[in-house]
């Protein structure tokens, strides 16, 4: 299968440059120029997002930067994290937020929405080095709700064509292995799956933040791939150097500047199936993110023309 590589415009909006974004045209044309079939939607701050584009016609204005030079969107980043998945009282004011996103998915042609715990892993318990939340949840409650309101969302979604995938990753709870299994089991729909990104598979098979014994896994990446064959509805491609950014989420540094042996890594994942064609690269928090842009596109080429 051919690949389609797009990249998280989430890169140019928040971190490092948080109070510099770049102007989601000058994005858009970049991606268009370094050769991108497409590029992953962060739907928040100055970046075409629900909020900021209320009307059909803003929508289908934003919608043609892209699709006027060629390229498609290959999913949404949808902003849930003001929402408390685990400790709030009911899932009203998260379901309310989500559906928010999913109707601008339709209007944008988007046919993946991205969706996570939203809360830190501590909300489930003592993290080694860490103090626990205020509020601590006992993990079947905690488990309860995640999956009847992930199960709900991916059942409002299949009703319009939308796959819904879960990005796992050491800053939000439900980030061991054991943890993705129950999850998928629990939700049990045929359009929710995983979002496998190879510097969180990294540090979530090293036992990073995770609550209580630690879960790790021998192979890392390769064997956690391996582990959720046919359980993977988006890739995300991005080395990691073994650190976590502020001691929160995996830091996402370029392909060459980490660690990962994607010789092996890609394999697996291709072996391991996925349902779209789609590579995603992901440089969330780096810091010199449009930079290293065009670098990050000719080591995604090289892998897709070598693996598929």
């Amino acid at each position: 299968m051919a690949r389609r590589i797009s990249i998280g415009t989430w890169a140019y909006s928040i971190g490092p440059y948080a109070n510099q974004p770049v102007p989601f045209t000058e994005v858009v044309e970049k991606l268009s120029a370094l050769g991108f079939d497409g590029l992953e939607l962060g739907g928040f701050g100055v970046h075409p997002n629900p909020d900021a584009l209320k009307t059909k016609e803003q929508r289908a204005a934003a919608r043609n930067l892209w699709e006027s030079r060629g390229m498609a969107c290959s999913g949404l980043a949808a902003d849930l994290w003001g929402e408390r998945l685990i400790t709030a009282p009911d899932n009203k004011s998260y379901l309310a937020t989500y559906r928010k996103n999913l109707a601008f998915c339709q209007d944008m042609g988007i046919d993946v929405i991205r969706v996570d715990t939203t809360e830190p892993p501590n909300v489930l318990g003592q993290v080694p080095g860490e103090e626990p939340a205020k509020k601590v949840v006992e993990y079947k409650d905690a488990l309860n709700r995640v999956s009847s309101t992930w199960k709900q969302c991916a059942k409002e979604a299949a009703e319009v064509g939308i796959r819904v995938v879960w990005e796992f990753e050491p800053g939000f709870a439900f980030n061991k292995p054991s943890d993705f299994e129950r999850v998928l089991d629990a939700v049990d729909e045929d359009n929710f799956a995983m979002l496998f990104d190879t510097c969180h598979a990294n540090m979530v098979t090293r036992g990073s933040r995770q609550v209580g014994k630690k879960e790790t896994m021998e192979g890392g990446v390769v064997a956690l791939a391996k582990r959720l064959k046919g359980k993977i509805g988006r890739i995300h491609l991005i080395d990691s150097d073994g650190t976590l950014h502020h001691n929160e989420t995996s830091t996402h540094p370029p392909f060459g500047d980490g660690e990962l042996d994607f010789d092996a890594i890609v394999p697996a994942l291709v072996a391991a199936g996925c349902p779209d064609d789609w590579w995603t690269i992901d440089l969330c928090f780096w810091p010199d993110a449009w930079e290293a842009t065009e670098k990050c596109k000719r080591a995604a080429d090289a892998l897709a023309k070598k693996y598929t």
